[in-house]
């Protein structure tokens, strides 16, 4: 099996026994994380009707095709990565995925999509809900804080609170 055989899911295994069946109906998936890994392969693989498809009723009316298409179509897929899961089994009502998918948007920009999907079922498949921002790394100031009466750092001789501070 050569690596362009492989499914976009980051599986390891083949298309066909991978996200294939479900991409083309034959089977639904069994739980959300594999609804999730298919569906970031339907972005790769620019399977917009199945991303729709599998959008639970409630998400789907905010869903518009077109933008899908363009999205998938002018990124560069770079991988996906499961972070964590949580419930989404084969007997659960509702699951959590968290992932990150690698890619390059239009303008050639590395993107990293970190996002905590949400799963439920509906008419007893699993459809995508919605999705929260990942894990927020904390912001980290690079240099200590300037007070308002200490100098500014811009180099100009005043007061902080009389310079800089003002165009903030």
């Amino acid at each position: 099996m050569t690596t362009t055989d492989l499914c976009p899911c980051e599986s390891k295994k083949s298309y066909p026994e991978c996200c294939g069946p479900l991409h083309r109906g034959d089977r639904p998936a069994e739980t959300a994380e594999e609804l999730m890994r298919s569906r970031y392969s339907a972005f790769v693989r620019q399977e917009v009707d199945y991303i729709i498809d599998t959008a639970h009723s409630d998400a789907r009316k905010d869903l518009v095709r077109e933008d899908i298409a363009k999205w998938a179509r002018e990124s560069t897929w770079n991988g996906f990565e499961v972070i964590d899961t949580e419930g989404g089994g084969p007997d659960d009502e509702q699951g959590l995925v968290e992932f990150i998918a690698f890619y390059d948007d239009a303008e050639g920009d590395e993107v990293e999509h970190h996002e905590k999907s949400i799963f439920g079922r509906e008419d007893g498949q699993w459809r995508f809900v919605d999705g929260l921002p990942g894990r927020q790394e904390p912001y980290r100031r690079e240099q200590p804080k300037v007070g308002r009466n200490e100098p500014c750092p811009c180099g100009s001789g005043k007061k902080f609170k009389k310079c800089c501070a003002r165009a903030a």
